[in-house]
């Protein structure tokens, strides 16, 4: 009984570090002298979150699975010389047995392929798929699997989205690798998401990202021309992408969130599938809205993967409209979309959520673009969205039943968490 008792306590406590960091954290308001606009907000966005935005990008938008699903799969099948991948999603789905199969083909065809998925992301997966890749020459990992020995770790998981071909052409966004995302958003059996194509020499970064964490699990690097090859200018945008994870740059990815709200000027719009923000967050938001800054955010309605992450969320909601901020529900289907524009200059889209765990405890990458023609396009997709969303005023939120309200309230509490 004695052992069994010192047992049991060892196992409380590794799940407990899991849930607890004894990193200290940002905790203090930021207030920024310059805007958006300002050369020394892009010094600062380079000198803290690492890698350097560089010029010479060609940044496309893919908006729903019938336009993203096809270019991600006709990248794969022209590859030449590598392909790396990484996502948290890939479920058991006829979309997932197309890119098993593109994946095989290009690995008997003799390209590298090496493929890092999630262990609880993959939990739906038919592990055939993956048998079908590696029985054809190519690299399969599973990221933080449940061991005893690595308990410790269990709750930190890679939400990354990332594919790269060649180390030419980079694929990140909002996607998971399942049938859900096929369509255009038209039914609520077909989500909305929205993904990005990118050529030019931040595609150098997005492969870096993958690697930090390839050499995780796998304990290997690939490093040579196949992976790294001098990249020319493809287009006209100035971009950087940079990753987080609790181990390395655990604050990166909130710290961006914070510096472009404190930095922001006019207006700031946020699609977001996860919205729980933490006190500093929504304070820095309230403090935008005070000083006449436009904060409109699109979350998801009754259709959701998540509904309790929902309900936290909406106990969250409170001071922002009251500062003024507009909340909108999609209504068609799912709502899966991680985007944040501001001042009509400067974007962030990527893996990342705006919640406790995309911020401290899950690996994220991100892509930060400073260009006002593809923020443009980016507010055009956001006002489509907004079309087919409903509003919801102040009143509305604080009339609602007072067991909704202690619901939601409660949920609130576990934020942390999601």
């Amino acid at each position: 009984m004695f052992f069994l008792g010192i047992a049991l306590g060892v196992i409380l406590t590794v799940i407990l570090a899991n849930f607890i960091s004894g990193e200290k954290h940002l905790r203090h308001r930021i207030h920024c002298d310059y805007a958006i606009g300002d050369p020394q907000f892009v010094r600062a966005m380079n000198g803290l979150l690492g890698p350097p935005l560089v010029g010479g990008n060609r940044i496309q938008e893919l908006v729903n699975g019938d336009a993203i699903f096809p270019a991600m799969l006709a990248a794969i099948r022209e590859a030449r010389h590598s392909i790396t991948f990484e996502t948290f999603i890939y479920w058991r789905a006829a979309i997932g047995q197309e890119f098993a199969e593109a994946l095989a083909e290009r690995a008997r065809a003799g390209v590298r392929v090496h493929v890092l998925i999630d262990f609880v992301g993959s939990s739906k997966m038919d592990p055939a798929l993956l048998d079908l890749i590696r029985n054809a020459g190519g690299e399969v990992e599973k990221f933080h699997p449940l061991s005893w020995y690595h308990l410790s770790r269990f709750n930190n998981r890679t939400h990354r989205k990332l594919l790269i071909v060649d180390g030419r052409i980079g694929f990140t966004g909002g996607v998971g690798i399942a049938d859900e995302w096929r369509g255009h958003a038209q039914d609520p059996d077909h989500w909305r998401d929205t993904h990005f194509r990118i050529e030019g020499p931040v595609v150098t970064q997005m492969q870096s990202a993958f690697m930090a964490n390839w050499i995780k699990t796998r304990s290997t690097v690939e490093h040579d021309e196949r992976y790294f090859p001098q990249l020319k200018s493809a287009g006209p945008h100035l971009a950087q992408m940079f990753h987080s994870s609790p181990q390395e740059g655990s604050e990166d990815i909130r710290l961006m969130y914070l510096l472009s709200i404190a930095a922001a000027r006019d207006r700031i719009l946020l699609e977001q599938a996860y919205f729980v923000p933490d006190d500093l967050a929504s304070g820095l938001l309230v403090d935008a809205a005070r000083r006449g800054v436009r904060i409109e955010i699109i979350t998801p309605n009754r259709h959701t993967d998540a509904p309790l992450v929902r309900r936290a969320s909406r106990s969250r909601w409170g001071p922002l409209l009251e500062a003024g901020a507009k909340f909108y529900e999609f209504q068609p289907t799912t709502f899966h979309c991680k985007l944040m524009v501001v001042d009509g200059l400067w974007a962030s889209v990527g893996s990342t959520n705006f919640d406790n765990r995309s911020f401290q405890l899950n690996d994220e990458a991100n892509l930060n673009v400073h260009d006002a023609s593809l923020a443009a396009r980016l507010e055009a997709i956001f006002e489509e969205d907004k079309r087919r969303s409903r509003t919801v005023s102040l009143a509305e939120w604080k009339s609602r039943p007072a067991g909704e309200k202690l619901w939601e309230h409660t949920l609130g509490l576990f934020r942390s968490q999601m």
